[in-house]
């Protein structure tokens, strides 16, 4: 990370195009966790996990997902669970944007190569700005991450000892941002069971959601909703961005908790408060989190095709999470609601989408479903589980998720490496990923073909 100078000059004499560079980044820092998590070390016996193991935990950490095929607890050591920590703090926030900042603490100049994979890595327009966003991206981060890791401390020390509640407190603030979902409590309420033991928790509940939703915004929005002032409009972007949220989150724990809220085995034995906090924080961890309040695998098919819908979403675009994004699917729907009116153009707000932004859109849902499909059907063959089992995990591994109905640590060595190449592809995307495969930038077309229609529905 030393210099993004140096990555720039060794790039440019490979002729790396930025989302190749970018692959190759993730995949760079996968390798070196993978390592570091297989050291005798690393685990708590001192005895070393599984190679395989240890490169899924990498590879969820790094893709902040959440999976695990090991509960990191009870299976690895501090140091194993430091690793993991700082893989989640550069996977959500990039390790491209890591690089940047460490160059401009060393004071070192960030070259043109080294600028535009930045513009990939955060998704932005152009290149303006992109230095300025990087130190309020870290800012950002430091901020909401030091509140929530203060406030969590707060709650776990009327259990714990002060070091170890302020660790927890940074840990769980740090993978709540993040939208990780990894946790420690395997030691506490038994290994896999994330935030069961605290389901009625207020404090805990609601500060890992805020943390949760917040991360899942995405920087960009994060930072105009801090400078914005009255009078001033917002932009298109920010405001997509928390419309289809509210609406998500909105319809999405009403629809949980009407459809829980007699189940035994969710939320029917809780008290009205812990009934909402299920329902409301079932509704935010599907955005990519991978954090559950509630069993996973006891709740009814209809929850769990809410969930699967949220998670195939996602968070927002140069957020800490995954899935296709919100504003992909809000261009979706107000593609389809132009047709359904008989316009040319796409509209919202007032305002009129590109034409080549409603193409991308569209070619990152089908790319998108064609994964999930996809690996869907070759764990059907391959793994010993229920379809919808099956299907959950895929989505959840596409959207970075985390969320599981239990079959993760039971996955075959060839399941476990197809869900780890979907982590991978859900968090860098799979336009990206499809582009570095090409081996070329996008070119522009200069000829034109003949037109002629053919007969669509």
């Amino acid at each position: 990370m030393a210099g993004v100078n140096g990555f720039a000059g060794r790039t440019r004499s490979m002729r790396f195009n930025p989302s190749q560079f970018l692959v190759m980044g993730f995949g760079a820092v996968i390798l070196l966790g993978s390592i570091l998590l297989s050291l005798p070390a690393a685990s708590r016996s001192g005895e070393g996990v599984r190679y395989v193991d240890a490169l899924f935990t990498a590879t969820s950490a790094t893709c902040v997902t959440g999976l695990v095929v090991v509960d990191t607890a009870t299976t690895y050591s501090l140091f194993g669970q430091v690793v993991v920590l700082l893989l989640i703090q550069v996977g959500g926030l990039g390790f491209m944007a890591m690089a940047t900042m460490m160059a401009l603490v060393l004071g070192r100049r960030i070259t043109l190569r080294g600028r535009l994979v930045l513009q990939e890595s955060l998704n932005q327009f152009t290149l303006a700005g992109l230095v300025r966003l990087t130190r309020y991206l870290f800012l950002t981060t430091v901020i909401v991450e030091g509140i929530g890791a203060f406030i969590l401390c707060l709650r776990f020390s009327a259990q714990f000892p002060l070091g170890k509640s302020a660790y927890y407190g940074i840990f769980h603030s740090v993978s709540a941002f993040c939208n990780a979902g990894f946790d420690l409590f395997g030691t506490m309420t038994g290994p896999f069971t994330s935030l069961t033991g605290w389901q009625s928790d207020p404090v805990i509940v609601l500060t890992i959601g805020s943390l949760i939703v917040t991360g899942g915004l995405g920087f960009p929005v994060i930072i105009e909703l801090i400078g914005h002032h009255r009078g001033n409009r917002l932009s298109l972007h920010t405001r997509l961005v928390l419309q289809v949220t509210g609406i998500l989150l909105l319809g999405a724990a009403l629809a949980i908790l009407g459809l829980e809220i007699s189940n035994p085995n969710s939320l029917k034995p809780l008290t009205w408060t812990g009934k909402l906090l299920g329902a409301v924080f079932q509704s935010i961890t599907p955005r990519t989190a991978g954090f559950n309040t509630l069993d996973i695998s006891k709740l009814r098919d209809g929850t769990l095709f809410i969930m699967i819908t949220l998670m195939f979403i996602g968070a927002s675009p140069s957020s800490t999470g995954g899935g296709i994004k919100t504003t992909t699917f809000g261009a979706l729907i107000a593609s389809v609601v132009s047709t359904a009116k008989g316009r040319d153009d796409v509209e919202m707000h007032e305002r009129r989408l590109p034409h080549d932004e409603v193409l991308k859109a569209m070619t990152i849902a089908t790319l998108a479903m064609g994964l999930v499909t996809g690996v869907t059907l070759i764990l059907s063959v391959t793994e010993n589980a229920r379809f919808l089992e099956v299907l959950f995990e895929t989505t959840s591994a596409f959207g970075t998720v985390g969320l599981t109905m239990g079959i993760t640590p039971s996955l075959s060595d060839v399941g476990r490496l197809l869900i780890m190449a979907t982590m991978f592809m859900g968090r860098v995307g799979p336009l990206t990923v499809v582009i570095a495969l090409a081996q070329r930038k996008r070119q522009p077309s200069t000829v034109h073909l003949a037109e002629e229609r053919i007969l669509i529905g």
